[in-house]
Formats: C-alpha cells, sequence, structure tokens
C-alpha cells in the first residue's frame, strides 16, 4: 500500500468518526461524515445534520474558508440531483475542490455513479472504494431502506452473570456504566420497539439520558396486542418524542385519551391463531419512516424475532454479579442462550466489571 493509499484510508476512517455521530437520526436520508485537507492538515469536518438536512457537504464546506486545491474525503457519493436541497456537487465544484475520495457509492439511482461523472467533467480528480467493505456495513441500514425488503433490526437485552433478566431486590439487574451505555445506544436509532408488557411491568423512560444527546432519543413503538398498556405509564407524562401503539383490539375510550396526548394508535390485523404476523409489523413501522430500530423488550418477545431471524445485531448487556434466588426470568431464554457469547464479540469498553457484547446473527 502507497503512502497516499495509507493517508486516504486514514482521512477516510476520520469521516466515518464524523458520520457515527448522527448515526440513526437523519431521518431517511444517511448520515454521511466528511473531512477536508489541504496541505496536509485537516481544515474542516462534519456530517449530515440531525433529521438529514443540511447534507455533510454543506457542513464541511463552509463560507468562510478557503477551499481551492484541497481534498474532500466522504463516507458516499455525494449526490447530483436536485431535490429538496440543490446537489452537493454543485456545492463542491463552486468550491474548486481538487479532489474527491469516497467509501461507497451513493445507491439512490438519482446519485449513483452520477457524481463522479460530473466532478470529472470539471477537471475534480475522483478516488472511490477505500474502505469499501467497512462502508457496505456501515450503511447496511440505508441499503435496506432502499429494498423492497424488512428494516434493519437490532436487539439489546442485559442479563445477570447467571442469566436473569429480572432482580427481584432491585430495579436494576447491570451497572450505572452499563445503563450509560444502554442510552447510548439507543441515540444511534430512529426508532426503539418495545411491548406493552415491558412498559406495564419496568415503566421505564426509554430514551437517551446522556448530556447532550437528549434529542436523540428515539421515536417510540410500542406492540400491545390486546391493548393492556397502562395510561398512567411514566413513558405518556412528558412527550418529547412521536410514539406509536400497535395493536390488534378496539377500545375507543383509550384511543380517545391517547390521541389527546399525542400518541398515534395504529391497528394491525391478527392472524386466524389469534397470533400476529412480525414481518408484517416490521414493514408497518418501516412504512411509518422507520428503518433502524432497536428492540428493547422482555425475553419472549427476542426469543420470538431469533427464532424468526428479523435480528442483524444483538447487543447483550451481562453483570459480573450472579442474581441466584434474587433472579427471574418470565419465560427460558432458549434462544438467546443458543447465540455464542465468546471473547472475541466482546466490545472494549469499560463498564467497571459488566460486559457488553455485540453478535451478528
Amino acid at each position: 500500500m502507497s503512502i497516499k493509499q495509507i493517508k486516504d484510508s486514514f482521512y477516510i476512517k476520520l469521516a466515518y468518526q464524523q458520520a457515527e455521530i448522527n448515526l440513526g437520526s437523519t431521518g431517511t436520508n444517511p448520515s454521511v461524515g466528511a473531512v477536508v485537507v489541504k496541505n496536509n492538515s485537516i481544515i474542516s469536518s462534519g456530517c449530515t445534520s440531525l433529521n438529514g438536512r443540511p447534507h455533510a457537504e454543506t457542513n464541511v464546506l463552509k463560507d468562510n474558508l478557503n477551499y481551492k486545491n484541497s481534498n474532500l474525503y466522504l463516507t458516499l457519493e455525494p449526490c447530483s440531483h436536485y431535490g429538496k436541497t440543490p446537489p452537493c456537487t454543485k456545492k463542491i465544484i463552486k468550491k474548486k475542490i481538487n479532489r474527491v475520495v469516497f467509501s461507497i457509492n451513493d445507491i439512490d439511482p438519482r446519485s449513483k455513479n452520477l457524481a463522479s461523472k460530473e466532478l470529472i467533467k470539471k477537471k475534480i480528480r475522483i478516488k472511490k472504494f477505500i474502505l469499501k467493505n467497512f462502508g457496505k456495513n456501515f450503511y447496511k441500514d440505508y441499503f435496506m431502506q432502499h429494498s423492497g425488503g424488512l428494516p434493519f433490526i437490532d436487539g439489546r437485552l442485559a442479563v445477570s452473570k447467571d442469566f436473569y433478566s429480572i432482580n427481584k431486590k432491585n430495579r436494576w439487574v447491570t451497572n450505572i456504566k452499563s445503563r450509560k451505555v444502554a442510552n447510548f445506544l439507543r441515540s444511534k436509532y430512529d426508532c426503539l420497539l418495545t411491548t406493552s408488557k415491558t412498559i406495564n411491568e419496568d415503566n421505564p423512560l426509554l430514551n437517551c439520558r446522556i448530556e447532550g444527546l437528549e434529542k436523540k432519543s428515539p421515536n417510540l413503538i410500542i406492540l400491545d396486542r390486546l391493548f393492556n398498556i397502562e395510561k398512567e405509564s411514566t413513558i405518556f407524562k412528558k412527550i418529547k418524542k412521536k410514539i406509536y401503539i400497535l395493536t390488534t383490539a378496539e377500545n375507543p375510550v383509550k384511543e380517545k385519551f391517547f390521541k389527546k396526548i399525542g400518541v398515534k394508535v395504529i391497528k394491525i390485523k391478527k392472524m386466524d391463531n389469534d397470533t400476529i404476523n412480525l414481518k408484517n409489523i416490521f414493514f408497518k413501522i418501516k412504512k411509518l419512516g422507520f428503518n433502524r430500530i432497536l428492540v428493547e423488550s422482555g425475553i419472549t418477545f427476542l426469543n420470538a424475532l431469533i427464532k424468526d431471524r428479523l435480528i442483524q445485531n444483538f447487543y447483550l448487556f451481562k453483570s459480573s454479579i450472579n442474581l441466584g434466588r434474587s433472579g427471574l426470568n418470565n419465560t427460558s431464554p432458549a434462544y438467546i442462550k443458543k447465540i455464542k457469547f465468546s471473547e472475541r464479540h466482546k466490545i472494549n469498553v469499560n463498564l467497571e466489571g459488566d460486559a457488553l457484547y455485540k453478535v451478528r446473527l
């Protein structure tokens, strides 16, 4: 690998670090990272804004800097079509960028493979596919959004060392460090899916309680087949995000109450055996505009999703403490236990004794 290739990879890695900042918070637009280098020094960096606009290129190419003869590093091919905003290629040309390096092509047919042609016409040099495989994984949810298939679904669970998810003597199973990381993890998704059973039993907030990330709490979808959700749940006290309840049951009084406080109730069909089709649930969620979903629920629902092979990645927070007789599971974690949580799946983060595993299913 040449020195130039090493430099390109280094700056693209930095661009991905920028893209990570708003991952899960850019709506239907991908979270793009950008870095500008001039005379071997970084002069600007940025990412796609919350809700998807402005784009990363607009944020990184500020008007008060001279970008002539600089290199622009992007995680994704810049857009070259007119939408709600002018194409980013126009901005790049206007700022007299000398060279554009990006990791992966956009999947949007309005831009795919078009940026290179337009920029080359203006004598701007192009280098693409730096860290391409990394990019394919990073933008997997974005690619799934443009497919006819299911959205991107991850799962999360916290357990004790002896694999109990409920502590009968304390509200928490894991320590405060694990809970803070779990809050941070939520900020990487545009939608959090849970069940009415989880809400009724745990009365959780399901937001990002980390300073600076409050606005990145994901929207919430509650699967409530029989419409058993308790109206007094804390999560309905101060609504700062979109909340949807998916149910098969009719309850006009409850529907009126939730409509009044800004919670949308959506009816779903049940199957002949009085169950629900989980795939149809996720297609419905995708139609609502959500494509990066984190499931936080009890073991029963997570077992069902794993059994049906609907989860992409599974995060397990594991305490260093055995609960013994203080531990409880409402059902057997059979399918979760089949997942191999080995040392190579551990995420290198200090949880003061607890451990975090990430397994791709």
